[in-house]
C-alpha cells in the first residue's frame, strides 16, 4: 500500500492542495480563515465560559486556544473525511487510483491547516508572558500521535459510510457529545480522581492535556498516558487500513 501511495504521490499532493484551496475558494480572506475561525471561536469561549463555569484559570484565553486548535483539527478531519468516498463516487467509478488517497488527503490538509493556525498559539504564548520552553520539542511527537489516531479513525468511518449512509450524521453527533467529555474548556483538576479516570478513557483527553503540558504548563506530559494513546493510535491505524482494504472492493457497486 505504501509503495502504491508513493507511486501516486503527485495525485496525493494535488488532492491535498485542492482540499486547502477549495475550502476557501471564492472567499475574500482565503486561507486567512484558518486563523480567523479558531480565533473567533476562542474569543467567544474566553468571554462566555469564565462566567458559566466560574473558571479562575490564569491566562484562560491562552489555556483554551491551546486545546481548541487541536480539537478543531480532530473534528474537521473526521467530519470531512467520513463522507470523502461518497463525495468522490463519480471519480471512483471512472478512474483507478489508490482509494486511500481520498481520506489521507483530507487528514493531511486538516493537519496543514492546524500547523498554520498554530501561529495563533505561539502569539498567545508570547503576549501572555508564558513564552516557550525546551518542552516544545515534544510538540511534533504529540502531533504525530494525533495524526495517526485521526487517520485510523477516518479510514474506518469513510469506508463504512459507503455502506451505511447515516454514519456521518451519527459521527457528527458523537463528536459534539465528545467535546464536553474532553478538557477543551476546562481543566481536569476541576474533577475528583474517579471522574478524571473516566475522562482519560477518551484518547483526546490525553492528547489535549499533553499539548497543554508542553506549551502552557511547560512540563513533561504524562509519559505513560501518552505512550498508551500512541499504541492505541497505531492499533486503530492498522485496523483502519485492514477495514478500508476489505470494504473498498465493493465501493464501485455501492456508489
Amino acid at each position: 500500500m505504501i509503495k502504491e501511495l508513493y507511486n501516486y504521490r503527485q495525485l496525493l499532493k494535488s488532492n491535498v492542495s485542492k482540499e486547502i484551496r477549495g475550502k476557501y475558494k471564492g472567499s475574500i480572506l482565503g486561507i486567512l480563515w484558518s486563523f480567523v475561525n479558531p480565533l473567533l471561536m476562542t474569543l467567544v469561549y474566553a468571554i462566555v465560559f469564565p462566567f458559566v463555569l466560574k473558571n479562575a484559570q490564569e491566562h484562560y484565553t491562552t489555556f483554551i486556544v491551546i486545546a481548541v486548535l487541536p480539537w478543531t483539527f480532530f473534528t474537521t478531519a473526521i467530519s470531512q473525511g467520513t463522507n470523502c468516498i461518497l463525495v468522490n463516487g463519480g471519480i471512483i467509478k471512472k478512474v483507478y487510483f489508490p482509494r486511500e488517497i481520498l481520506p489521507l488527503s483530507i487528514v493531511v490538509s486538516s493537519l496543514i491547516n492546524f500547523l498554520i493556525s498554530c501561529l495563533i498559539i505561539f502569539i498567545f504564548l508570547i503576549f501572555s508572558g508564558i513564552g516557550f520552553s525546551l518542552y516544545i520539542l515534544l510538540l511534533p511527537l504529540i502531533i504525530i500521535i494525533q495524526f495517526t489516531l485521526v487517520l485510523g479513525i477516518v479510514l474506518i468511518t469513510s469506508s463504512i459510510d459507503v455502506y451505511i449512509r447515516d454514519l456521518e450524521y451519527i459521527i457528527n453527533f458523537f463528536i459534539s457529545m465528545l467535546f464536553y467529555a474532553t478538557p477543551v474548556l476546562y481543566s481536569m483538576n476541576m474533577f475528583p480522581i474517579k471522574i478524571q479516570n473516566i475522562l482519560k478513557l477518551n484518547p483526546m483527553t490525553t492528547i489535549i492535556e499533553s499539548y497543554r503540558d508542553v506549551l502552557f504548563y511547560q512540563q513533561v506530559p504524562n509519559v505513560l498516558g501518552l505512550a498508551l494513546v500512541a499504541i492505541l493510535s497505531i492499533i486503530i491505524l492498522i485496523l483502519g487500513i485492514k477495514v478500508f482494504k476489505k470494504l473498498e472492493k465493493g465501493f464501485a457497486e455501492e456508489l
